[in-house]
Parts: structure tokens; C-alpha cells; sequence
């Protein structure tokens, strides 16, 4: 997944071997700004998405969501702006991208486990380690349906899964998810969460959740980003520190529901503005 980056001019750039950006910190983004035609989605926008966490992006309908992350993956051109990891460009780093639409995001003439290693061939991986890889997944999500069929015999959220594991195994340094559970049955969203918690937390992954599902963005979350309406600013950070797994018990635990009030709160000013 690669990126056109315009950045700011080579003088300014710092040397390579030198971290200039925030300790702690994976994704940059300086001076960002996207323009639909007359509307300004975003206009020298910063931020700072730390390693190896989850952060959540929640924000009112229009404010840019799935743009921020589509414009941070590659998949989506700025129109100003710079966006590193770690100093590198989206082009040097190895990123996941999971997909709202499963239906679309999976190969149909393809088996499952033919989805999954389908990246791997432009890696120039091993044949070896390739199966070392899916199998470890395979563990790691506890799978425990055929993937020699094909997606038209899946459920949707076995189609989802298997939407996850392929962006998964390329060992992303960056794994980024666009309301991943949202066509999805409330059973297999409480599975899916599960599994995806304890692959993310094994790994260490850099993760940004875009949902409009105030309980998830909390509950999967190290920290929310609450957004603005448009051009859009960060109204506020919430960190969330609660022990995982987290499950339906953690959403009646009192930190939960304070963060979720507070990140309520600023949701409701935005809107009323």
C-alpha cells in the first residue's frame, strides 16, 4: 500500500538516523491538509498516534474519519501536509488494512486460506515460513471453520475474519481498521473483539479503530481520539487504560463509563455546534 507524500521542502527535512519526532510515538502527521472540492476536510492538521496501542477515531458524521486513516494508509492523496512512521514514508512500512466491506475486500474466486496468504507472494517470504505464518494465525484466532472453502460458503463474519488475518499476515507494523464490525451479528462482534484484543496485544501492533460505536471505541481502545466537525481538529484524547481482555463486563465498570461519558460529552458539543 503506497503513498504519494507531499512533503515539506528538503531543507527542512531532519537527517535520517536522527528521531526528531515525539518519544513513544509511530505515526506523524504535520501540516496535513484535504480538500473536497470548496469543502476543507482538513487544514494543517497534527497529530501523534503512539506505538504499539490502539487508538480509536470517533467523531461527528462528516468530520473525516475514515478519510484521516485512508489519507494516513496510503490509500487516500493529501493535498498538503507530511505523514511519517517512525521517519518513514507509508511506501517503507508494512501496513494492514481491514475493510468495513468484507464482500468486496475478499477475492470470491479464491478459497479462504488463499485470501489470507495472498499478500505473502509480494514479500518474497519462504514457503515455509509462509505456512508458519498462517498457521500461527490460525491459533492465535482459534479458527474453527473450513478455510479450504470458498467466501460465498462463509458467514459474513467468517468472511471478516478471514479479511483480518490476511492483513495480519504480513506482520504489519501499522494495522489500520475501518468500521471492521459494523455488518456484522452482535455474537460474532463480541468474537471478533475477543480474538482481535489478544492478537493485537501479543503482537504489540500500532492500531487506529475508526467506528461510530461509542462503546467499541472505548471498550477496544488504549486511547480515544475525539474529532471536530470539519475542518476538523482533535477536541480531546481519552485514555483508557482498563485490563484486557475486555469483555461486556468491562462496559459496567466505573472507568469505562466515565471515559465513555466524558468522550459523550465532547461528541454532544461538536454536534450542537
Amino acid at each position: 500500500m503506497a503513498a504519494v507524500l507531499q512533503l515539506r521542502p528538503a531543507a527542512e527535512a531532519p537527517p535520517r538516523n536522527q528521531r526528531w519526532y515525539p518519544e513513544g510515538t509511530h505515526i506523524t502527521v504535520r501540516g496535513l491538509t484535504k480538500r473536497f472540492g470548496d469543502a476543507t476536510v482538513y487544514d494543517n492538521f497534527d497529530l501523534d498516534i503512539p506505538k504499539g496501542k490502539i487508538t480509536s477515531v470517533f467523531g461527528p458524521n462528516g468530520c473525516g474519519k475514515s478519510t484521516l486513516i485512508n489519507m494516513i494508509s496510503g490509500i487516500l492523496p493529501h493535498d498538503g501536509g507530511q505523514i511519517l512512521f517512525e521517519g518513514k514514508t507509508a511506501r517503507e512500512t508494512r501496513i494492514g488494512y481491514v475493510f468495513q466491506n468484507y464482500r468486496e475486500a475478499v477475492f470470491p474466486w479464491m478459497r479462504a486460506i488463499d485470501n489470507i496468504r495472498y499478500p505473502l507472494q509480494y514479500l518474497g517470504i519462504p514457503k515455509g515460513e509462509r505456512q508458519e505464518r498462517l498457521d500461527r494465525l490460525v491459533a492465535s484466532f482459534e479458527v474453527q471453520f473450513d478455510l479450504n472453502r470458498y467466501p460465498y460458503e462463509m458467514s459474513g463474519g467468517q468472511q471478516q475474519l478471514v479479511s483480518i488475518m490476511r492483513a495480519l499476515v504480513v506482520d504489519p507494523e501499522v494495522l489500520f481498521l475501518d468500521e471492521p464490525f459494523s455488518a456484522l451479528d452482535y455474537e460474532m462482534v463480541m468474537f471478533l473483539r475477543g480474538r482481535l484484543q489478544k492478537v493485537l496485544a501479543e503482537r504489540q501492533v500500532t492500531t487506529m479503530l475508526v467506528s461510530h460505536d461509542l462503546d467499541e471505541a472505548v471498550l477496544l481502545a488504549d486511547e480515544v481520539l475525539l474529532l471536530t466537525k470539519r475542518p476538523t481538529r482533535v477536541a480531546d484524547r481519552l485514555r483508557f487504560d482498563a485490563p484486557r481482555p475486555r469483555t461486556v463486563d468491562t462496559t459496567v465498570a466505573a472507568d469505562f463509563i466515565a471515559t465513555k461519558t466524558r468522550a459523550l460529552e465532547v461528541f454532544l458539543q461538536e454536534v450542537r455546534r
